[in-house]
C-alpha cells in the first residue's frame, strides 16, 4: 500500500511572510498581557501572527493547539536548525532571542539525542528521590527558608516590610543551586541578572549567555577534578563522556529552570495566595500545598509563553497554514484562559482541571519527572515555609499596579512588596526537618546576608 502524500499549504493560503504583523512586546502587554492575548485570538483565532522583536512567528493561543505543539513531536521540532528564516539568513544581525536557542542543550534537541540527554538528567537527578541526599536537600531548602526569614526578622523586626522576591525568593534559590550543584562558592547575584538578560531578550543578552555558560563550564571542569555528592558529579558519573563545554550547558539549562523558572512559580503562588485567589486559597487552607502551587501555576504559570517549536512540514493549525519552518512560540498563559473560562463548571474545582496546567510543559519535551518532583518539593518548601512563619501578609500595591517582567518567554515579578507580621517564636527558632552540615563557605548566614545585599543592590535598574 503507498503512502499518502503529505499535505502542502495551497498556494493562495497566507505564508507568515505576507502577513501584517503587530508586535507583541509592548507598553500594553507589559500591563495586560491577559487583554493582548484575547485581541489576538479575537481577531485571527487560536494562532495568531506576530512580531518578537522584529521577527515574525506564529503565538499559538488556544488549549487545544498548544497541546498539539508540544505533544506532537514529529511535526514541531525543538532544533533550530529547522527553522527556515536562521538557515536563510533573515534573522536581523545580533537577534537578542538567538543567544539562548543558540546554546546546544537538551531542550533544543530532538529524537534520540533528546532522549539520550534526557536518561542522564533522569540518572542525575534519580538520587535526590526518596533517598539520603533528597531528605538533606529537603532539609537545606527548609534551613536556608528559614535562615533568611529569621535574617529579615532580625534586620526588620517581627513586624515590617518586605520584598520577598529579592529579600526571600532569589536568595533562597541560588542557596539551592549551590548547594544542589556543588559549587565550591555560592553562585553570584550577577548569574541571575545574567539569566534574565537572556530570557528577556535585551541588548545585553548575547554577553549574558556567555558569561553564563563560561561559569558553568568552570563549574563542570571543578567537579571533573573533584567529584562529590551533587548534580553536576552526578551528571558525570551518567555520562562519562560529557565535555566539560556539554556539561556546562546542560547545567546553564538547569541553572535557568531552578532560578528563574522555580522563583517565578514561588512568587506567582505567593502572590495568587496574597492577591486573594479563592480556589489557591482553600488548598492552602486545607494543607494540600502541592494543590496550592498547581492551581497558582494555572491561574498564572511561571513561563507565559514557551520556547519556539519549528514545523518539520506544511500543516494547518487554527485557522492558517504553517508552513515547514516556520516558527511557532506555544503560550501556556493564553492556553490556560480556556480552562480557567469553564467559570462556574465542577472542572474548576477538580484534579483534572489543575493538573491540566503547563507549568511543567507537556509533551515529549516536559521537564523530566525527577526534575518535576524536585522542582515541586522545592515550591512547595519554599512557600510553606513562608506561611508557617508568618502570621499576617499583605501586598502593599494593588495586585494590578506590580511590576513585571514581561519579555518573550517569562512574566516574572520583579518584586513582591508586603507587609508582614512574624511569629516570633518561628523568628527566632527556626524549625528544622533535619540536621544540616554546613561548612564556612556554605554557612547559611553569611551566604543568605551576602546575597541580600547584593540583591537589594541590583533589583532596581539592573535589566539592560
Amino acid at each position: 500500500m503507498e503512502a499518502q502524500p503529505r499535505p502542502t499549504a495551497p498556494a493562495d493560503s497566507p505564508a507568515l511572510g505576507s502577513l501584517p504583523v503587530e508586535p507583541l512586546l509592548t507598553s500594553e502587554f507589559d500591563v495586560d498581557p491577559g487583554a493582548v492575548y484575547e485581541r489576538l485570538r479575537a481577531t485571527y483565532g487560536p494562532v495568531a501572527p506576530v512580531g518578537l522583536l522584529g521577527v515574525p512567528v506564529w503565538l499559538v493561543l488556544g488549549y487545544p493547539e498548544v497541546t498539539e505543539v508540544l505533544r506532537n513531536e514529529s511535526q514541531w521540532r525543538r532544533d533550530i536548525r529547522y527553522w527556515r528564516a536562521r538557515a536563510e539568513g533573515r534573522l536581523p544581525p545580533d537577534w537578542p532571542l538567538a543567544a539562548g536557542y543558540e546554546v546546544r542543550q537538551m531542550m533544543f534537541m530532538d529524537d534520540e539525542e533528546h532522549l539520550a540527554a534526557r536518561r542522564t538528567h533522569h540518572a542525575a537527578l534519580r538520587p535526590f528521590s526518596g533517598s539520603p541526599e533528597g531528605w538533606e536537600l529537603r532539609a537545606a531548602v527548609e534551613r536556608y527558608a528559614d535562615e533568611l526569614i529569621a535574617l529579615l526578622a532580625s534586620e526588620s523586626g517581627t513586624t515590617g516590610f518586605a520584598d520577598l522576591g529579592a529579600q526571600y525568593t532569589r536568595p533562597l534559590l541560588l542557596m539551592v543551586t549551590t548547594r544542589l550543584f556543588g559549587c565550591p562558592v555560592e553562585l553570584g547575584d550577577e548569574l541571575v541578572m545574567d539569566l534574565w538578560r537572556m530570557l528577556d531578550g535585551g541588548p545585553g543578552a548575547g554577553p549574558a549567555t556567555g558569561r553564563a555558560l563560561a561559569s558553568f563550564t568552570r563549574l563542570a571542569a571543578h567537579r571533573r577534578a573533584r567529584p562529590g555528592d551533587d548534580l553536576t558529579s552526578y551528571m558525570l558519573l551518567a555520562d562519562p563522556d560529557l565535555t566539560d563545554e556539554q556539561l556546562g550547558r546542560e547545567l546553564f539549562m538547569n541553572a535557568v529552570y531552578l532560578n528563574d523558572i522555580t522563583g517565578n512559580m514561588v512568587l506567582n503562588t505567593l502572590l495568587e495566595v496574597l492577591r486573594g485567589n479563592a480556589t489557591v486559597r482553600r488548598s492552602l487552607s486545607a494543607g494540600q500545598l502541592d494543590e496550592t502551587v498547581d492551581r497558582a501555576a494555572l491561574a498564572n504559570p511561571p513561563v507565559a509563553n514557551m520556547c519556539f517549536r519549528f514545523a518539520a512540514r506544511d500543516v494547518r493549525l487554527g485557522e492558517f497554514w504553517i508552513r515547514a519552518g516556520d516558527a511557532v512560540s506555544p503560550s501556556a498563559a493564553s492556553a490556560h484562559r480556556d480552562l480557567l473560562a469553564i467559570g462556574s463548571s465542577p472542572l474548576v474545582g477538580s484534579a483534572v482541571s489543575t493538573h491540566a496546567h503547563l507549568g511543567w510543559g507537556a509533551g515529549p519535551h516536559q521537564c523530566p519527572s525527577a526534575a518535576r518532583e524536585l522542582g515541586g518539593q522545592i515550591v512547595s518548601t519554599a512557600v510553606g515555609r513562608v506561611f508557617d512563619h508568618f502570621v499576617r501578609a499583605e501586598l502593599t500595591l494593588p495586585p494590578d499596579q506590580l511590576p513585571w517582567r514581561s519579555g518573550p518567554v517569562v512574566r516574572g515579578l520583579r518584586l513582591l512588596p508586603v507587609r508582614y507580621e512574624l511569629s516570633p517564636g518561628h523568628a527566632k527558632t527556626p524549625r528544622h526537618a533535619a540536621p544540616v552540615p554546613t561548612s564556612p563557605t556554605h554557612s547559611p548566614d553569611g551566604q543568605a546576608k551576602r546575597l541580600l545585599s547584593a540583591l537589594r543592590r541590583l533589583m532596581f535598574g539592573a535589566r539592560d
